[in-house]
């Protein structure tokens, strides 16, 4: 617990209304969107401007105070929940878009901008910024760029790092730095910008960033393709992307992620397929057209019972949603609810959706899988609760199973959500020893009392392995 005059420093640097420390506060602030974490923040605090992150930062470095900077909480490792205690820091007040560059193609933003916000501005402008997380509606700009954040577009237009131009950043001693730049090309030294885009919070602190933009498309279609056999649906994805066709969007969806999404959202999913694929493409009509005409062909050649199109837009948005909302909607079957994102190469989907079903039956736990099937991203999901430990025990088992698996075929544990807390102690498993011995090594340079939102990327020991594979 921090004395009144260390608070007392706080509310004189950012004002008192600013500084929150009561007991409902802190609760609130003491967890994310993952089961099973939480703790109590010593303070909540929120920043007017760059000057006043910079000097927090240098407060809590004073008093050895830990700081964990915080968007909407949507994440899914917690990486956003004070475990150490310390400060949280919110941009509630830093949510502006300082400057639409037209000419450079490029938009300034501060950190607290809602991701959605920024897709409808510029659209309005007629470009077009593609990251699109599924928690678009409510996560902010800067949590994307500190979890390297996704989304169903990523297969065609990549993710949050392949649109970050320039930072501003305070580092763990207060200084504050810019990176990058409204630049094409740019080899001066180290490319910081990258290094901290994905860095969960643990290097410094995004208080400004320089998005790039492109020239929004100017027709899309979009495609509802059914089958019966979940294994199928996965053999066309690995068929689509094999015939040289990169779909905007190209989502996964089985029986009962299906059923449960159709009985929140009620737009007509088929309630006894197997698995369900969202296509679209999006770009010049006439290429789109013929892109579209041959995954129609590839859908029906690997089994597709139904395959239907989108009348109009409203239809395409009521099925880009209820992909977006699975979450959401299978979060209401159980008390506790755990999305994990393992990914493997676009050529593994098949094998990889297999192995989940074998996992899931195996430790005898319930699992849904749906995601970003197009660039491999799978969120196997278990719905269960989280007052029986010993099927939580069975959970984590077979999750740590899953990440194995994935390893194995040459994935990684994560794919958009981050390590942060949760997935530390599978860390090694992906980047080796060696390559583990580095981050470390970045993170003790740059922040060598460990005030960046401690606890998170690094755990105390790595987890054993799981399966013992030979060869």
């Amino acid at each position: 617990m921090l004395s009144p005059a260390i608070i007392q420093e706080f509310e004189q640097l950012c004002g008192k209304e600013n500084v929150q420390h009561s007991s409902a506060t802190k609760l609130a602030y003491s967890y994310d969107a993952t089961a099973n974490f939480q703790a109590l923040p010593d303070l909540v605090v929120s920043p007017r401007n760059t000057e006043e992150v910079s000097g927090i930062v240098k407060l809590c470095q004073k008093h050895e105070i830990p700081i964990v900077p915080r968007g909407s909480g949507t994440n899914l490792a917690a990486g956003t929940t004070p475990t150490k205690g310390g400060v949280v820091l919110l941009f509630r007040h830093m949510n502006h878009i300082l400057e639409l560059d037209e000419e450079n193609l490029t938009v300034t933003v501060q950190p607290g901008v809602i991701t959605d916000e920024l897709h409808a501005f510029v659209e309005d402008k007629g470009l077009f910024y593609p990251p699109d997380p599924s928690s678009g509606k409510i996560s902010t700009l800067g949590g994307n760029i500190s979890e390297n954040s996704g989304g169903l577009r990523g297969l065609k237009y990549g993710v949050t790092k392949d649109y970050v131009l320039a930072l501003e950043v305070v580092l763990p001693n207060g200084e504050v730095i810019r990176t990058g730049g409204k630049l094409a090309k740019d080899v001066a030294g180290y490319d910081l910008t990258s290094l901290m885009v994905g860095s969960e919070g643990t290097l410094g602190i995004v208080t400004e960033a320089t998005l790039k933009l492109v020239p929004k498309p100017n027709h899309n279609q979009t495609l509802l393709a059914v089958f019966d056999s979940l294994e199928k649906a996965a053999e066309t994805v690995s068929a689509i992307i094999a015939a040289k066709i990169i779909p905007a969007t190209l989502e996964f969806m089985d029986q009962g992620t299906i059923q449960v999404v159709e009985g929140y959202k009620q737009i007509g999913l088929p309630l006894d397929a197997e698995a369900i694929l969202l296509i679209e493409q999006d770009g010049p009509e006439e290429i789109v057209a013929s892109d579209m005409a041959t995954v129609l062909t590839i859908c029906e050649e690997y089994g597709a019972r139904e395959i239907s199109k989108a009348k109009n837009e409203q239809e395409a948005e009521d099925l880009r949603r209820a992909r977006k909302d699975a979450l959401s909607c299978l979060a209401q079957l159980t008390p506790t609810t755990m999305l994990e994102d393992a990914t493997v190469p676009r050529s593994e989907i098949a094998p990889m959706v297999r192995e989940i079903i074998r996992i899931a039956e195996k430790y005898d736990v319930r699992i849904h899988t749906f995601g970003h099937a197009g660039d491999g991203n799978l969120h196997p999901t278990a719905v269960t609760d989280a007052r029986n430990e010993e099927e939580m025990k069975r959970v984590e088992d077979a999750f740590a199973e899953i990440f194995e698996t994935a390893v194995n075929m040459g994935g990684t544990i994560t794919g958009e959500h981050g390590v942060g807390e949760m997935k530390s102690s599978y860390l090694e498993w992906k980047v080796g020893p060696s390559g583990l011995a580095i981050m470390q090594s970045i993170k003790q340079a740059i922040d060598p009392n460990n005030m960046m939102n401690p606890g998170k990327m690094f755990a105390k020991s790595t987890r054993k392995r799981v399966v013992v594979h030979n060869g």
